[in-house]
């Protein structure tokens, strides 16, 4: 049981923590297959998150990936948004490119965010976000989805000069950005709000760009709750990113 008095931000972190350690123990599971381990971690995940979550903010209305939608959240201010599994391919594949996420938006606003990578043991909360690391010369790194990157960056990348970098999961491409290992993560063609709640609100309070491709603001909590497209870059590559995006 965690201890109802922790900050959300608190909070998210050591459900996320929690989360990852479950899933790294279900990895080293002799008994569990290879073909069960997706459905086992999303399941078990999922519950873990959920029941500490109820503990802990019983009034909160929380939006998962792994749960039936309650659209009573939308008129909430406080939604908590999660992906127990984010990267449920690379998981059972035991490729590093897995994350756990645990976001809260308040009114709309993606204000807390914990993303843990339990492969490397990196956790990253919007209450401690990580320095950005110093610019660096040379052509943009651009993290795309490994298994359908999308057009509009293979453009993105001609405009800029840059590279595109694959990998699996969101969690994985947005905290890229933060460590250093890409300059910008550009995604259209599918998500969901709990693929990026959490994400944008560590990169957002890291100092990072963070918005809708047409530079719009995300905004969470909503009826619907797909969100096709997300862009999180460094600061210094906004504008020129959203500038080639436009110029189509």
């Amino acid at each position: 049981m965690l201890d109802p008095a922790l900050s959300d931000a608190a909070l998210a972190r050591a459900i996320a923590i929690e989360t990852g350690d479950l899933l790294r123990d279900l990895l080293a599971d002799p008994d569990c297959p290879g073909d069960e381990l997706g459905a086992r971690g999303d399941r078990e995940a999922n519950r873990l998150i959920l029941d500490r979550l109820h503990a802990a903010r019983p009034d909160d209305f929380i939006l998962s990936e792994e749960s039936q939608d309650d659209r009573a959240r939308c008129a909430a201010r406080r939604v908590w948004i999660v992906d127990p599994l984010d990267g449920t391919r690379g998981f059972c594949r035991q490729s590093p490119d897995w994350a756990v996420h645990i976001g809260l938006a308040i009114d709309g606003v993606p204000r807390v965010g914990a993303v843990t990578l339990p492969a490397s043991g990196r956790i990253f909360s919007s209450d401690q976000p990580p320095a950005l690391p110093a610019p660096r010369s040379g052509r943009p790194r651009i993290a795309v989805s490994d298994s359908r990157p999308p057009a509009i960056a293979a453009r993105v990348a001609e405009a800029l000069g840059g590279d595109l970098l694959p990998m699996g999961s969101a969690g994985c491409k947005a905290m890229a950005v933060l460590t250093g290992k890409a300059e910008i993560y550009l995604h259209a063609g599918g998500q969901f709000e709990w693929d990026n709640c959490a994400p944008a609100a560590v990169a957002l309070a890291a100092g990072c760009h963070a918005s809708r491709i047409d530079g719009g603001a995300l905004v969470y909590n909503c009826a619907d709750p797909s969100l096709p497209d997300l862009l999180i870059c460094r600061p210094e590559w906004a504008t020129p990113v959203l500038s080639a995006i436009a110029a189509g």
